[in-house]
């Protein structure tokens, strides 16, 4: 009998244990299918705001050869307009569909978890770690005090499972408690990591924006240390890891560090989609090889030793 790749994550049932990352396709029904149709055990949409968004100028994404740095302002249509696409792909995609969502007040956040749980998403994402917009994600997620209001608040009209998506600066287990505490029913950690990037030639900062969110290979380590952390301190919170997943190998690395589900990104933007179909044969293949029937049996493993 091939092992068991299906999960449970606050709810939410899985496939498999990967999953979409915000920020990385559009938000268009077309998208998301293939993203269904490539494997992926569940989706999350790029985030949303309520009014749309242009997002930066280019260039807003550049190839550091140890990973990758952006600054794309989160572009978006809007909750109205992307409603309509949204409420398509929970009609007609048969995995869960998480609606990551942004905004600038406690307000703005009620609006658009309102509009998404009414097109039928399966899940909220709040996006309370976005590095590079002002007014937006880290500056939220910075105040302790508003962020955990906007949970409390947006919890109080989903009956469907809100996660909280978090920097390597609110990734500690007891800021995590307090989201919890809130009414948080899991965590998606991390976010991409603040930073930079100079042309020498040019001399002169390669973004637009000048700040953006540095992801890849080279955050992997650090993702691994918050998951682990946070797992050990939390044993029962509901964790979607993400940070340099890349391959079976990483996936497996962020879940026996003690995350459920593993969050796909910028590894996309070389290997396609394609890389979810990769993962998940890796774990099987792993998982029969080591005798393992379920990958729930490997979920915190490195705890054990």
């Amino acid at each position: 009998m091939s092992p068991d790749l299906e999960v449970e994550l606050a709810g939410l049932r899985l496939r498999n244990p990967t999953i979409l990352a915000s920020g990385i396709l559009g938000s268009f029904y077309g998208l998301m299918k293939r993203v269904e149709d490539a494997g992926a055990g569940a989706i999350t949409t790029k985030t949303v705001t309520r009014e749309p968004r242009e997002g930066y100028p280019n260039p807003v994404f550049v190839d550091l050869g140890f990973g990758y740095l952006n600054a794309m302002g989160l572009p978006n249509p809007g909750i109205r307009e992307f409603s309509v696409e949204l409420r398509r792909a929970a009609r007609e995609i048969r995995i869960p569909l998480i609606a990551s969502i942004g905004g600038r007040n406690e307000e703005e956040f009620m609006d658009v978890a309102g509009r998404a749980l009414d097109a039928g998403c399966s899940g909220i994402e709040l996006n309370l770690s976005c590095p590079h917009v002002s007014g937006y994600g880290l500056e939220i997620g910075s105040d302790l005090q508003l962020a955990c209001s906007i949970i409390k608040a947006v919890k109080s009209i989903s009956s469907k499972p809100v996660f909280t998506k978090i920097s390597i600066h609110q990734a500690r287990p007891d800021i995590v408690s307090r989201y919890l505490g809130s009414g948080a029913d899991g965590v998606t950690a991390i976010n991409t990591i603040r930073a930079a990037a100079i042309c020498v030639e040019s001399m002169t900062p390669i973004l637009s924006n000048i700040i953006g969110g540095l992801s890849g290979p080279c955050i992997r380590p650090i993702a691994v240390a918050a998951i682990y952390e946070i797992r050990r301190e939390l044993p029962g919170v509901p964790i979607i890891g993400v940070g340099g997943v890349d391959g079976w190998r990483a996936a497996l690395e962020l879940i026996l560090a003690g995350a459920n589900a593993v969050g796909v990104g910028s590894a996309i933007a070389r290997k396609d989609l394609q890389i979810f179909g990769e993962i998940i044969e890796g774990l099987r293949r792993f998982l029969a090889e080591r005798g393992f029937k379920s990958i729930k049996e490997l979920v915190g493993y490195a705890h054990r030793s």
